[in-house]
């Protein structure tokens, strides 16, 4: 068994190295948006996940150079990221009908939940038996492989598609409308800045993102310092809420097209029903972990079902922008990814902060804050959010269409 080397970084350089993929992040999350919405996702969320996986193979040499080498590598692999997910609603604007938007994008969304649960007992085990390095060079290798079936069969577009029959595409055109095209040079961007709805995303996902970033990247050091697991089982033990949430999102999803389908409760009702439903209770759990002191079972109990819980908000507020503006969705999400990726950067500094003495009090601070900012934001999106398409969405031309059909049907 090759021995796990130690670096001498303190919590709060810690902190700031799980932090840095996040600067990166940051920056490339409204061009990617705003590229992907007039050309297509498909060529930079390839190229966004090729990058990242290449710089991973790095790792262990940033590493072995020093900390400051480190935080340079993962802050740009934040910024080959941070295209992925703006390219990937750019591509859902155009490939997923309305009444199947919930369960189609929670589906690719729940990824991330699934790469989590899938990689934190992995690379557990992989450290233990093969040493730290191979983690990276397994993940790196990985993501540099599904880049090449990527690039060989995906469109941007359904038009212009190979493998799909022409009742597919014309049933896929046809439901979408001409919002699933991509938009030119300009956008209606003062609108967007004074959009009531758009700033409820914004405020509800950064506070979301709050308690998701601080589990993410700070469970396994709370499993390892308070409830002392072996890396082992500190690795499975942090996947399962992981396994939870992408259960629960992928099923949330369904139920939310199905509801919409069957007009039981409007597109607006339903982002903020599984909104709400999937923050309260989750924040409520979270705040149970005070109160268990060092118990492991109730401890992990209360932890995983908390995330787990969290998974009902997938079909709410992260999906909403393709609701308000589909032709501009992805520019949409590189606005609120960015603002929401802000969490991401002071979740680790924040917890290293809170939590240098390694005590139970510190991660007390850590719990209740992390859950307190969730519930505010599920209350701003309940007061301010909506399902509609936005009059800023809607060009000329189709508002022009839109009255002559209504003028025909009149007369007719």
């Amino acid at each position: 068994m090759m021995q796990i080397p130690q670096y001498p970084w303190d919590s709060e350089t810690q902190g700031w190295l799980l932090g840095a993929f996040f600067f990166g992040y940051l920056c490339t999350q409204i061009p990617g948006g705003y590229l992907s919405g007039h050309y297509g996702g498909s060529i930079f969320l390839g190229l966004g996940v090729l990058g990242t996986a290449a710089l991973t193979l790095l790792t262990p040499l940033a590493a072995r150079m020093g900390s400051y080498w480190l935080f340079a590598l993962r802050a740009l692999e934040g910024f080959g990221e941070g295209v992925t997910f703006p390219a990937m609603m750019s591509m859902w604007a155009r490939w997923a009908p309305p009444m199947e938007r919930s369960r189609l994008m929670t589906l690719s969304g729940s990824g991330a939940n699934f790469g989590a649960f899938v990689a934190l007992p992995f690379t557990g085990y992989i450290c233990q038996t093969l040493g730290w390095p191979a983690v990276f060079y397994l993940c790196g290798g990985a993501g540099c492989l599904w880049a090449v079936f990527w690039f060989i069969f995906v469109s941007d577009d359904p038009r212009t598609h190979r493998r799909i029959s022409k009742e597919e595409r014309d049933y896929i055109i046809n439901s979408i409308g001409p919002q699933g095209t991509g938009h030119g040079w300009s956008l209606p961007l003062l609108p967007m800045l004074l959009s009531v709805p758009l700033w409820a995303i914004i405020v509800t996902q950064m506070c979301s993102n709050f308690s998701y970033y601080t589990l993410l990247t700070s469970l396994p050091t709370y499993m390892d310092n308070i409830l002392h697991f072996d890396l082992k089982s500190n690795g499975f033990l942090s996947a399962l809420p992981y396994l939870g949430a992408w259960l629960v999102s992928m099923l949330s999803g369904v139920v939310a097209d199905s509801l919409i389908e069957r007009k039981v409760f409007g597109t607006t009702v339903v982002r903020k029903l599984f909104t709400l439903v999937g923050v309260l209770p989750s924040a409520v759990f979270l705040v149970a972990v005070n109160y268990v002191g060092c118990s492991h079972i109730l401890t992990v109990t209360f932890l995983t079902l908390s995330t787990t819980i969290g998974g009902v908000t997938a079909p709410g507020v992260y999906i909403n922008q393709i609701d308000i503006a589909p032709r501009y969705a992805g520019f949409l999400l590189g606005i609120t990814n960015t603002f929401g990726t802000i969490p991401g950067v002071l979740a680790p500094i924040v917890t290293g902060y809170f939590t240098e003495d390694h005590t139970l009090a510190g991660w007390s601070k850590v719990f209740w804050l992390a859950a307190g900012v969730n519930v505010f934001g599920a209350l701003v999106y309940t007061i301010f959010g909506s399902g509609k398409l936005q009059p800023w969405a809607v060009t000329e031309e189709e508002r022009a269409e839109d009255e002559k059909d209504r003028s025909g049907s009149i007369s007719t």
